[in-house]
């Protein structure tokens, strides 16, 4: 018979962690008496962390005691105590290679139904002072598991456990656990955990990208837990591409058309996406790496990338005063997740200043397409004569039945003509939005500056277009993920403190950072890009969730410790890896 041991709740606190401070309510102690228990959490108890922890679906974690056992035995330790894993219910009975998701049990006069196993991140490993438990608990299949709360009640310790009914496709917490972080992923068991009604939104979404994965052959990786910026990964490396155009496009844009040198074809973008260039400096050291959107029409004869001419740039100086037609390019394959979506909806193309080459390709295969959506081109620009392309759109833009466009200056030079420049005088706004129309339910591809896109993504929020909607390109990197971690400042990516100038090059390429690894001072390529403030992705830090998953632009890495599942071809785990020769990643 299974039992209620104790009951365990913790409001969220503040704890020092690696010189950062993180916000977690990990920590749990039993209730003496009973307890009440709500839809969304137990009276008294609350989650520092509402995007990977609590919710309906996540009500209630539950972990057993036999786990306790095992962890005692395997760890070598005797100093746990109840709600010493982050759970709320510690229990006898029920373990994960038993415990089926969508069972339903009373306990108390509450009832409750399985969702899914326990998606581990690194705090456990810090309520456990053991770095290494989040990939432990998955990998030993032992994650435990989630209650949503069908009736609320009450509960208290030493309560049975009745089991009140039965989801009809049966599988375990630790089967539907495996099914997602081991390397197999079999599609009669994706097809089977699908048809659980119970299972929470997240994990059917995972196993619903790992089914389409396997649908159109791109099985490499795990397609279940990759974020969007790992999505369309290639082959590592560089291949030399001869200029066979410069032009001005603007008083501080050229453009560069390269074409392949031995006449292979290259590799198709997709619209929106970029590709790294590999420049020598002309004073010496190590080369530079930039990211530049394609800008031109799709395809495999030539690439075409628009650069704007920063005073101080190093990479534009480089391709201003060294580079003329006929010199060769060290060119990655195309990357990016930033791409034009399939499908009806109406289509807005967003950008400020150099921001608008992703969206311009994306406009060019529209325009090649015969689209018959509703396409709206927005744009903001200085003046004319900061104002690449004009011409290029509005002959673009003359192709589709349904586009239109919109271009404001900030500050318009005495001979630039409204209505044939530009729309009007001023910034792009949400009064503009509703001025000149702009679909809620459009998909919106918008790149710019960081104070722009920031702004727009508020104005459009606001305005009523969906947050999903709303895709945005971050040239000098991504958004960062680091869960609970609070207080932090933003601060220019830069070289580590004690720098040295020996081992592993490793360059953060978006981020335009070199700096060499020392294995004495970083168990993780992480740990660098920490160390420079260059934006990363982490959760486990422990090669589970794959959060951390980049492009390899260029090198190769080991892991240790060995991820769960290995990342697609041409991407790594940053949280685990380690270069053994110099690397490029795509941060």
């Amino acid at each position: 018979m299974a039992r209620l041991l104790s009951v365990n709740v913790g409001l969220p606190r503040d704890i020092e962690w690696k010189g950062r401070t993180v916000h977690t309510g990990i920590w749990k102690d039993p209730v003496h008496g009973r307890c009440r228990v709500g839809r969304l959490n137990l009276e008294g108890d609350g989650q520092g962390d509402l995007a990977g922890h609590g919710g309906e679906q996540r009500a209630v974690f539950v972990y057993q005691v036999e786990s306790y056992h095992y962890w005692k035995q395997q760890l070598n330790r005797t100093d746990f105590v109840h709600g010493q894993f982050g759970e709320n219910f510690t229990i006898e009975g029920l373990p994960d290679d038993v415990a089926c998701i969508g069972d339903r049990y009373q306990i108390g006069s509450a009832l409750f139904e399985i969702t899914q196993p326990r998606v581990t991140c690194y705090r456990v490993g810090i309520r456990m002072n053991e770095p290494r438990m989040p990939a432990l608990l998955t990998s030993n299949g032992r994650p435990g598991f989630y209650f949503r709360v069908l009736r609320e009640g009450e509960v208290g310790a030493g309560d049975e456990i009745v089991k009140m009914g039965e989801a009809d496709e049966r599988m375990t917490v630790a089967e539907v656990n495996a099914l997602l972080y081991s390397p197999n992923h079999p599609r009669d068991r994706l097809e089977r955990a699908l048809r659980i009604k119970a299972l929470s939104p997240g994990w059917r979404s995972s196993f619903e990208a790992l089914l389409q994965s396997q649908m159109l052959g791109t099985e490499s990786g795990n397609a279940g837990l990759a974020p969007a910026a790992a999505s369309h990964p290639v082959a590592p490396g560089f291949r030399p591409l001869a200029v066979t155009a410069i032009d001005q496009e603007s008083a501080d844009v050229i453009s560069l058309t390269m074409r392949s040198g031995d006449g292979q074809p290259l590799p198709t973008a997709l619209p929106g996406q970029y590709v790294v260039l590999r420049l020598p400096q002309a004073t010496g050291g190590p080369p530079l790496f930039r990211s530049y959107s394609l800008s031109g029409p799709l395809s495999t004869e030539r690439y075409r990338i628009s650069v704007k001419i920063e005073q101080n740039g190093a990479a534009g100086a480089y391709l201003r005063e060294h580079v003329r037609v006929g010199a060769p390019l060290d060119v990655s394959s195309p990357r990016g997740s930033f791409i034009l979506q399939s499908g009806e909806r109406p289509v807005v193309l967003l950008s400020a200043g150099i921001g608008l080459t992703p969206v311009l390709a994306m406009l060019y295969a529209l325009a090649a397409a015969r689209s018959i959506k509703n396409v709206l081109w927005l744009h903001a620009a200085r003046d004319r004569e900061h104002h690449p392309f004009g011409a290029e759109v509005r002959r673009l833009m003359l192709t589709l039945t349904r586009g239109r466009s919109y271009v404001c200056y900030s500050k318009p030079g005495s001979s630039d003509k409204m209505g044939e420049d530009f729309d009007a005088a001023g910034h792009l706004s949400q009064s503009v939005f509703d001025e000149v129309g702009v679909p809620r339910e459009a998909d919106v591809y918008m790149c710019g500056p960081t104070r722009f896109m920031a702004e727009m993504k508020v104005a459009l929020t606001t305005f009523g277009v969906a947050p999903e909607r709303i895709h945005v390109e971050i040239f000098n990197g991504s958004a960062p993920m680091t869960p609970g971690v609070v207080g932090t400042t933003t601060r220019a990516p830069h070289l580590p403190k004690g720098e040295a100038d020996t081992g592993p090059l490793v360059s953060f390429a978006r981020s335009g950072i070199a700096a060499h690894w020392q294995a004495l001072a970083y168990q993780s390529i992480l740990e660098l890009a920490e160390a420079c403030d260059v934006p990363v992705r982490w959760s486990c830090r422990t090669g589970v969730c794959h959060n951390c998953e980049s492009g390899l632009v260029s090198g190769a890495v080991v892991y240790g410790p060995e991820p769960l599942d290995k990342p697609a071809d041409g991407n790594l785990l940053v949280c685990c890896s380690q270069p053994i020769r110099d690397v490029v990643i795509d941060l």
